[in-house]
């Protein structure tokens, strides 16, 4: 008997990893790249202000 060999079952699958390496490529563009925008950086100046805490007594120590 003759096996059939053409391989025909896996080509959707291929098709789909095709397009998820498409889909990754094109997100590490925008990623990398930054999509050919503006590489303005923004002046961010956090101030953190919080009040002291001390830790409570450990009791006996008195």
């Amino acid at each position: 008997m003759v096996e059939n060999t053409n391989g025909g079952g896996n080509t959707g699958l291929a098709f789909i990893v095709g397009a998820v390496v498409v889909v990754l490529a094109i997100v590490a563009y925008f990623v990398v790249a930054r999509g050919g925008m503006d590489g303005d950086t923004k002046d961010v100046n956090v101030d953190v202000n919080l009040p002291s805490v001390e830790a409570p007594a450990v009791p006996g120590t008195n």
